[in-house]
């Protein structure tokens, strides 16, 4: 059983060497540990320090391409490199690496595919009270949308098995944690979360730049990730209101053309047409989404397919080499 270790970096020099000596070296059940990091266009010695520390894999980008193509890039290199569990933690030793352990367990025990780590954010002296509430509000929306009872969602202390990795897909280029649960809750990959704990802070987060630029991006996150798995559930909804209002407003002229004989509220009936128009186009729009989805699916089931076959053509390449 092989565990792979994985941490973005971004100019992370500074910290990157403490986050790396805190990273457990043996686990009970995981016969070999290794550890990558990917070089997201850093600008000072974030490399060499990881080579002077003997990290065994760095996957290296020229420019900055985000927290998502970075993450994404580490799982295919840990995927090629033959990893069976795959774990992703910060540079900046937010998390407590003895807790790896703990986010493996429930995958060496065949219990789970995904586990989240469960940050103790009430109790995390560095987040403010409204970074604080609004971190349970996200989580409880990310809930909600992908049908999972996970308390963090924003937490990027995660581990993967191969098969859950092998599913993943992230497009948003912001960030991979909320979409990759809605995608792992509305595909039943099986999904759990374990409470660990997290270290004093080195460095102000980087992730946004104000709380409202987070909060905005996270939503515009969560309600994409939702259209692209649950599509016609929501254009249903949302075509129930311009339909239900435009109903309304045809018997109200009915009930008015009768009484009054037949005279005036033309314009109640055109505006009834319209809405209805409306409500039957934005349902239309849900099917043809729903369609799209169900496309995707294949796509997804394919390309999980190739990369099951070249993953392995990868490693007997390998092994012949040895």
């Amino acid at each position: 059983m092989k565990l792979m270790i994985q941490i973005p970096c971004y100019n992370e020099a500074e910290t990157l060497e403490i986050a790396l000596n805190a990273l457990p070296k043996h686990i009970e059940g995981i016969d070999e540990i290794e550890y990558l990091i990917i070089n997201d266009g850093s600008t000072d010695d974030t490399v060499q320090v990881a080579k002077n520390w003997g990290v065994h894999h760095i996957v290296d980008f020229k420019q900055n391409r985000g927290l998502a193509k970075g993450f994404m890039a580490g799982l295919d290199a840990c995927l090629r490199n033959g990893a069976d569990i795959i774990v992703n933690t910060d540079a900046d030793n937010q998390y407590c690496g003895d807790d790896i352990e703990k986010l493996v367990r429930p995958i060496l025990e065949n219990k789970a595919d995904i586990v989240i780590g469960e940050r103790p954010i009430d109790q995390t002296k560095h987040f403010s009270w409204l970074k604080k509430k609004l971190q349970h509000f996200g989580s409880w929306v990310v809930r909600k949308a992908s049908d999972t009872d996970i308390p963090d969602a924003p937490s990027g202390f995660r581990a993967y098995s191969r098969e859950a990795a092998l599913q993943m897909n992230v497009v948003n280029e912001y960030t991979y944690t909320l979409e990759q649960i809605v995608q792992a809750g509305r595909t039943k990959i099986a999904i759990t979360s374990v409470p660990i704990r997290t270290n004093e802070e080195l460095r102000p987060s980087r992730l946004f730049s104000s709380m409202f630029g987070y909060v905005k991006k996270s939503m515009l996150t969560i309600i994409r990730a939702y259209l692209m798995y649950k599509p016609m559930r929501f254009f249903i909804t949302l075509g129930c209101f311009p339909f239900l209002i435009g109903v309304i407003l045809g018997i109200r002229f009915i009930i008015l053309f009768f009484v009054r004989n037949g005279t005036g509220n033309i314009q109640s009936l055109i505006l009834c047409s319209m809405l209805i128009l409306i409500g039957v186009i934005i349902w239309v729009v849900g099917l043809l989404a729903d369609l799209m989805a169900a496309n995707r699916k294949i796509l997804q089931e394919i390309q999980q397919r190739m990369r099951e076959l070249d993953y392995k053509m990868d490693t007997c390449e390998k092994n012949e080499m040895e």
